[in-house]
Formats: C-alpha cells, sequence, structure tokens
C-alpha cells in the first residue's frame, strides 16, 4: 500500500541540539540539528550525524550551521536544507514521485509571529503541503500521557538545548507559561568557560557536552556519584597537551548560577497560576522533560527548593516528540494546534 499513498504523515520535534521525526507511531530520525554546506555553491554536504562529526573539524570551503538558537530559527536556508535532509531519511527508497506532506511541528510556546512563520515557510519549503504547529509543552504533556483536555491543572518544565518552557496546562490550553533562552546550552557555555578559567584547559563544545553527560550534576552530594571524568585538551598558554580529572562536585558549582535562573524562572511562573490550579500542581507534582530532565540531582534539587515533587517521566528526551506524534494522530480533535 506504502507505493500509492499520496499522503505522507509525519511529526517533527524541530530542537536547538537534536531533531527527531515520527512517523507511523515510530521514531525514525533522530539526529543532531547540523548541516555541513559547500561554501561555494551552498549545496548540502550532510545533515544530522554526519555534519555533526564535521563540526570543529572543516576545511575552509566546508561551513557546518546549526540553524535553530535558543530554540527558534536563526538561519532560514539552512533549516529549510535540514527539514528536507530529515524528511528524506523517512523514506529514502521512495524514488518515482515525492508525496504531499502532512507535518506536525514542535515551537516554543514563548514564539512570535515572525518566529513562527519562519517556521512554516520553512516547513512549506522542504514539501509540507498541510502543515499544523504545537507548542512544546503541550506536546510534552501528550507525550508524558496527560490527559490535556481535563479540567485539571498540570505543569510541565521543558528543558531543551536552546529554552526552556515552562508552562500550566488545563482543559487544552496553555492558562500561564515562561519562556526562557536559558537551557541546556547554556550548561555546556558554562562548564567550557570553567575548563578555561580554572584549569587553563581549551575545550571545544563537543567535549563540554561530554563532560556534562559524563559529570554533570545539579547537587554537590549525590547518593550515585559518577567516577570523575579525565579531560584531554590543550593548554590555553602553551597549547601543550593536558590531562585533567573533572569531578561531578565541581560541575555543580560551576553551572549553579545558570540552574537559579531556572528555578527563579519556575517560581514566575507558579506566581501567575490561578489559585485553583495551582492546587491541582501541588498535588499532581510537576513533570520534567527535555535532555535536561537527565542532569542528576535537577529533579531534587527543584523538589526542595520549590516544595512541590518534581517527577522525571519515562522517556523525557523524547517526551516532546512523542507528545507532537500523538498530536498528529488527532489533528482534527485537538484545538489547540496552529495551522
Amino acid at each position: 500500500m506504502g507505493l500509492f499513498s499520496f499522503t505522507q504523515e509525519i511529526a517533527m520535534d524541530l530542537g536547538t541540539a537534536n531533531s527527531i521525526i515520527i512517523h507511523n507511531d515510530k521514531i525514525v530520525v533522530d539526529e543532531p540539528s547540523v548541516v555541513a554546506i559547500e561554501n561555494k555553491t551552498d549545496k548540502l554536504l550532510a545533515v544530522g550525524t554526519n555534519a555533526h562529526l564535521m563540526e570543529g573539524k572543516e576545511p575552509p570551503g566546508i561551513r557546518t550551521i546549526r540553524p535553530l538558537r535558543d530554540g527558534v530559527i536563526a538561519d532560514f536556508n539552512a533549516a529549510e536544507q535540514m527539514i528536507r535532509g530529515m524528511v528524506k531519511m523517512v523514506s529514502p527508497k521512495r524514488r518515482w514521485f515525492s508525496p504531499s506532506l502532512r507535518m506536525v511541528v514542535c515551537i516554543p510556546s514563548g514564539s512570535t509571529e515572525v518566529e513562527i512563520r519562519a517556521v512554516r515557510d520553512s516547513s512549506e519549503h522542504a514539501g509540507g503541503r498541510d502543515v499544523y504547529m504545537i507548542y512544546e509543552p503541550m506536546a510534552a504533556a501528550l507525550g508524558i500521557g496527560l490527559d490535556v483536555e481535563a479540567p485539571d491543572g498540570n505543569m510541565i518544565v521543558d528543558i531543551g538545548g536552546g529554552s526552556t518552557e515552562i508552562a500550566v496546562i488545563s482543559l487544552g490550553g496553555i492558562v500561564s507559561n515562561k519562556s526562557i533562552r536559558i537551557a541546556g546550552n547554556d550548561l555546556t557555555a558554562d562548564i567550557q568557560e570553567h575548563m578555561g578559567r580554572v584549569h587553563n584547559l581549551r575545550v571545544g563544545t563537543t567535549m563540554a557536552e561530554q563532560i556534562k553527560i559524563n559529570v554533570g550534576s545539579a547537587l554537590p552530594e549525590l547518593e550515585d556519584a559518577p567516577e570523575p571524568y579525565v579531560v584531554c585538551g590543550p593548554n590555553r598558554m602553551t597549547s601543550l597537551p593536558m590531562e585533567v580529572p573533572v569531578t561531578y562536585e565541581e560541575i555543580s558549582h560551576c553551572i549553579d548560577k545558570t540552574i537559579i535562573k531556572m528555578e527563579n524562572a519556575i517560581l514566575a511562573a507558579l506566581e501567575q497560576t490561578p489559585p485553583e490550579l495551582y492546587a491541582d500542581i501541588v498535588r499532581n507534582g510537576i513533570y520534567l522533560a527535555g535532555g535536561g530532565a537527565l542532569l542528576r540531582g535537577l529533579a531534587k534539587r527543584f523538589s526542595d527548593k520549590i516544595r512541590i515533587e518534581f517527577k522525571i517521566p519515562e522517556d523525557p528526551l523524547h517526551a516532546v516528540a512523542l507528545g507532537t506524534g500523538v498530536a498528529l494522530k488527532n489533528i482534527n480533535r485537538f484545538s489547540f494546534l496552529i495551522r
């Protein structure tokens, strides 16, 4: 039947760090949001993992671009090429014709009209005939398995690569929301700056990301402590090679200021919440989604500070993408989708 299906339906979580595509209820593409482009011809050379491997290593004739910054499109042409390249990955064997494409794409809840139009235009130029959009916290709530149309208050904190989305959801709508451009990439930048300042060690974004994954922690004391992570790189002054063991306690101190900003944003969103919904949130807890939810000790730190239980769902990293897939199946039912 696939040969004669004239409409292809996909759900896309267009993220600052990673982009995910869901097709037929399955994650079929999960790639870094990077493209490699030839300078002279502007021809697309690689997309996703292949482009990510070139990052920081490209010769003069090639440039790698991350089309999204802080959750929104910063380079329109590169975004269009990336979406087109990733859509091709869904059905690489299809050669005879390109089917009509129905898409549901995620956008940050704090997006302006211009940013929303940029996502719509990029998706349409990449082949989308029928493009719907959904706010990220709403998609995260659907992905976690919450009943978003119930008259019950649920709070979602979605910490992505470029933005942290905080929203209170009830009756199929976002009642109050706070979108801040502080997220996982800022934690990575903190680690980069710390390694240079304290250890005189020059580390790139990829290495700083590895440090965050291996020994990143929101708390200076953990029950299940990771082993120190050995970082290799050049000395900033002499350019001679160095090896520095990094502990989770050290990283927890260097990312502390960024996490305090996230805590303040959550408190600001709770301040705007109507009392009836606030009572629901205290009872139901607050759900953490996005890659940032995987940071060791983060849920406990937030719970201790805000005095409401923070819950991490089974797959926080893919919650937004899975929720976008749910929205795709219920396009005619969900009134909160943006056309």
